[in-house]
Order: structure tokens, then C-alpha cells, then sequence
């Protein structure tokens, strides 16, 4: 290799662009595209076709670049216009919508017949695109109906049918998932459902803590401890908010223990309230260890849905427990920090503490 060609694929190897050429990275579809000397093509940064050498790519503001320069558009991600990805994710978008408006649920065969795929290609491509099953997605969304009708109804029973379940005892059995306490309470506004909270400080600004009869509820980080009493009345509106007793401070204190110094571990009984997939997201998270991480492509394809990429990084902005469940630990495809909830300084400086106490 000439003194040249290395140089050039050292300079392609420093842009961060070829961190999401390596990784594949459907979220940088239409910031850029790279085009490939040896085969004359131009490709979406997510293409999945074989990986070029650097020394024969070069990158690009748009695809009209890229074709003035020569290259002409990949067959395989279609760079020049709707590729199959986003293709797929409209379709899946309409089904959803579909679900929606259906009643009763559609069965997975009836629900393939309507988009005009087999019923394995639409329970692959639909879990990829949402990560969940046809069946799981048709769940939440009944479960949401079930809190809205709640509020509506004249009575409990009315709510169940009206949100579609087929009897009043398979919601039951799932109630206590569904809405975090009782249809009785949750239909009262949650106004007996106590949540017990106490605010403190730590070398990352305020925290509080809040525990529910479940488990932990909420563990927040920021700079003024009255926006996080704030954040946590916005959270639950209709739950009696009581300040926590002694007992209640040590837990707070194993919680900014655990903060100060990682390696103590941190085994706490949560209460974790999200939506089906948010859930798998968190408990992916979780086996993160200490002193390591994941990127958020990572975790995907643990979930078994590498394409939910973007739902992934929402359902780590979503997570109310700081360091509990340790978004932290999740990374961008290049290392890079990105976005986190409680300010990427903070998150810096968690994954600083870990890596040194490992």
C-alpha cells in the first residue's frame, strides 16, 4: 500500500462518519452517504452490504453529490430514494393504526391478509420495526384504552369490555401490571396509592428517591431539588406524596452510596412502570455490569431487534430510575456519549467512577 492510499484511509478511519459505516447506523441515513472507488457505487450509512476498505471510501453531503461525482446508487439500500427499512416502517405504522381502529384485536393471520405478507414476514418485520410482537403491541394499546375508559365509564366492568377484554377475569389477573394498583384506586384518581419521597444531595447535584408499595418508583438527578419534587407530583398527578421517615433516608443513602462509590452494588426492589417494550429495554440494561457498556445497536440485538435502534435510545430517555437502571451504560456506535436524561456530564462522570472501580 503507497504512502498515499495509507494516508487516505487514515484520514477516512478519523472521520466519525466511518463509526456509522462500521456499525451500520440507520440513524445517520440522510446526514450523509459514502461512495465505494472499487465498485462505483453509493451507498446509505446503513447499507448491509460487505464493509469496504477505507482506502476506497469516500463520504458525502447527499446523493445528488455522490451522483455528480460518478457513483451511481447501491441496488441494495436504494440510496436515492424510500429504502426498503423505511419502506417497511411505513407499513408497520399503518398496521399499527389498523390495530388501533380494529375491534375485536385481528388475529396475526388475519392481520398478515390485510398487509399482504406472510405471517412470518409480518411478525419478523413488525417486531423489528416496534420491538414487539403483533400480539404485545395489540396489548398495550388495550391496556392504555383500559386507563382512558377507567376515567370514562360508569363502572369498572363497563371499562373492561369497552377496552376490549373478553371477561373481566383475564384483566384481573393482569390489573396490578396494567395500571400499578387497583382498578377501584386507579379509577379514583390514584388518591390512595402513597408514594413515599425524600430529596438529597451527592457529588451529582440533588437526587430524590421515591418508593411505592411495589418497589422504587423514581430515582432523579439534577441541580434544583424543587423541579425534581416537581417531575415526581408530574409523574403521578393523583398519588399522596409523603416525605419519607429515617427508614426512608437510608435508602436514599444507599442509593447516593452506590453513587459515590459503584462498586457496593446496588439491589433494590423496583417499581418499574413503562410500556412492553420500554420494559425489556430496561431489563436489557440492568445486565449491563458496572465499569462496562453497550451501544444502543447493541442492545437491539440482544432484544432480538436490531432495527429498533431509535426505540431503544427513546426508551432510554424514558427511564425514570438513574443508576437503578443504568442507562448510563449505553453508548453511541462511535463511543461517543449522547443525550441523557439527567445531563451528559453527569454521565461522563458515572461511567468515570465505574470504569475506575472495576
Amino acid at each position: 500500500m503507497s504512502t498515499r492510499t495509507e494516508q487516505r484511509a487514515k484520514d477516512v478511519m478519523r472521520d466519525p462518519r466511518w463509526a456509522a459505516v462500521l456499525g451500520r447506523d440507520a440513524a445517520s441515513d440522510g446526514k450523509f452517504f459514502y461512495s465505494v472507488e472499487t465498485t462505483g457505487v453509493f451507498c446509505r450509512p446503513s447499507c448491509g452490504a460487505r464493509t469496504p476498505r477505507p482506502e476506497n471510501v469516500a463520504f458525502h453531503a447527499s446523493a445528488d453529490a455522490a451522483q455528480k461525482q460518478g457513483f451511481r446508487p447501491c441496488k441494495r439500500c436504494r440510496p436515492e430514494g424510500t429504502s426498503i427499512a423505511e419502506e417497511q416502517t411505513r407499513r408497520v405504522a399503518e398496521l399499527c393504526q389498523y390495530l388501533e381502529r380494529a375491534d375485536p384485536t385481528p388475529s396475526l393471520e388475519e392481520l398478515a391478509e390485510h398487509a399482504g405478507w406472510s405471517v412470518y414476514h409480518l411478525h419478523r418485520v413488525f417486531r423489528a420495526v416496534t420491538g414487539l410482537t403483533p400480539k404485545a403491541y395489540a396489548e398495550g394499546r388495550r391496556a392504555e384504552r383500559m386507563r382512558a375508559k377507567l376515567g370514562e365509564s360508569r363502572t369498572v366492568t363497563e371499562a373492561i369490555y369497552d377496552a376490549g377484554y373478553n371477561s373481566s377475569g383475564r384483566f384481573y389477573e393482569k390489573a396490578n401490571g396494567v395500571l400499578g394498583m387497583t382498578p377501584r384506586s386507579f379509577r379514583a384518581g390514584g388518591s390512595r396509592a402513597a408514594i413515599h419521597f425524600a430529596v438529597g444531595e451527592c457529588s451529582l447535584g440533588s437526587i430524590l428517591v421515591a418508593k411505592s408499595s411495589r418497589g422504587v418508583c423514581a430515582i432523579f438527578l439534577g441541580n434544583d431539588p424543587a423541579k425534581l419534587a416537581r417531575d415526581l407530583q408530574d409523574r403521578f398527578p393523583q398519588a399522596e406524596l409523603v416525605g419519607g421517615d429515617a427508614e426512608f433516608e437510608r435508602l436514599v443513602a444507599r442509593v447516593v452510596g452506590f453513587i459515590e462509590a459503584p462498586q457496593v452494588g446496588l439491589d433494590l426492589p423496583l417499581d418499574v412502570r413503562g410500556t412492553a417494550f420500554q420494559e425489556r429495554v430496561w431489563r436489557a440494561l440492568r445486565k449491563i455490569p458496572a465499569g462496562k457498556t453497550a451501544t444502543y445497536r447493541e442492545i437491539a440485538e440482544r432484544l432480538g431487534v436490531p432495527k429498533a435502534v431509535r426505540a431503544v435510545a427513546q426508551a432510554c430517555g424514558a427511564n425514570p430510575l438513574a443508576v437503578a437502571i443504568p442507562c448510563h451504560r449505553v453508548v453511541r456506535s462511535d463511543g461517543g456519549l449522547s443525550g441523557y436524561r439527567w445531563g451528559v456530564e453527569r454521565k461522563r462522570d458515572l461511567l468515570q467512577r465505574e470504569k475506575a472501580s472495576s
